[in-house]
């Protein structure tokens, strides 16, 4: 008796490729559904007819957890760049159709949402009252995945952003680091500090997967200084300025950031450094060869000038 060929694999639809790539970024089917908005019953109907189409297991299914085959880590992987060539179609249509209308998903992180989203929103508001505005906060590894999967369609973050996917990047400002102490701190209050009295500092850190954390421990690397490592850290700015108003240390906040988490506080203290200080660049990042380059541009100095009133330094388009 001869061997049963394999069936020959058939073209998946956008919705399995969809469903699948949600499952695989997620790990979990009920978590998956909801964030592409449908039903789990669906949602598995999708990724079983996935697997049927292409007559192959592309996931593991367990009681406890969601398992992707290693030929389902290859199959995700071309799910996301036709889900991402798909969204460049469509996104370039209609830039061209019509700019500034429709719908746009802007990724902000954590470290610069609550600071500069009223900006953002109030821009919007009063400057592109046809665009529909869809807010997600989120950290950079999470944002950077949603760009280049097609979810989000601009980032506003630090820069420049990293990651293996080219970008294009749009800088807005800079803003430099401040020191924020308890108020009987003997720096408390003081001016031109070098950078390298963070040595002899307990410098408090927000949790692993913020990239404020990170540049934290690149400008103690520079000066040799070894932050508080271990036991305390926060998931948010507004916790940590709270930890260091409690005695446990102190911290980085961005200059955006000061006049909201600590200027309220008789508790704590801002201690500025010496020039050139330690600081950060924010600004936008979209997919390279986005078809919205043009308009990403033009908001971008809209959003320039309406940043002008906050403690930051304008950088220029050039």
């Amino acid at each position: 008796m001869k061997p049963t060929a394999p069936r020959a694999a058939r073209t998946p639809s956008v919705a399995q490729l969809r469903a699948f790539a949600a499952v695989a970024d997620h790990r979990h089917f009920r978590d998956a559904a909801t964030a592409i908005g449908t039903s789990q019953p669906a949602l598995s109907g999708a990724v079983a007819a996935l697997e049927e189409a292409l007559d192959a297991q592309l996931v593991e299914r367990t009681t406890r957890k969601v398992i992707i085959t290693p030929l389902g880590e290859r199959v995700a992987e071309h799910a996301r760049r036709v889900l991402a060539s798909l969204h460049s179609l469509t996104e370039e249509v209609e830039a061209a159709r019509r700019p500034f209308t429709g719908p746009l998903h802007l990724g902000v992180i954590p470290t610069a949402a609550p600071y500069l989203l009223p900006t953002v929103l109030r821009l919007v508001r009063d400057g592109y009252p046809d665009l529909e505005l869809h807010v997600h906060e989120e950290r950079t590894s999470s944002l950077l995945e949603g760009l280049t999967g097609g979810r989000l369609d601009l980032l506003l973050m630090a820069l420049p952003a990293g990651g293996s996917v080219p970008l294009h990047e749009i800088p807005l400002f800079d803003e430099d680091f401040v020191l924020v102490t308890p108020a009987d701190h003997a720096l408390a209050g003081r001016a031109g500090v070098p950078r390298d009295a963070l040595l002899d500092l307990d410098l408090l850190l927000l949790e692993e997967g913020h990239c404020l954390r990170d540049q934290a421990l690149d400008i103690c690397r520079d000066v040799g200084a070894d932050p508080a490592a271990g036991t305390t850290r926060a998931a948010g700015l507004s916790t940590l300025v709270q930890l260091v108003a409690g005695g446990l240390g102190v911290t980085l906040l961005p200059a955006t950031a000061l006049e909201v988490e600590a200027g309220r506080s008789d508790r704590l203290a801002a201690t500025r450094f010496a020039d050139p200080a330690p600081g950060r660049r924010i600004g936008l990042a979209a997919r390279a060869g986005t078809a919205r380059a043009a308009e990403y541009d033009r908001f971008a100095a809209s959003l320039r000038e309406a940043l002008r009133k906050l403690p930051v330094r304008i950088v220029e388009a050039h």
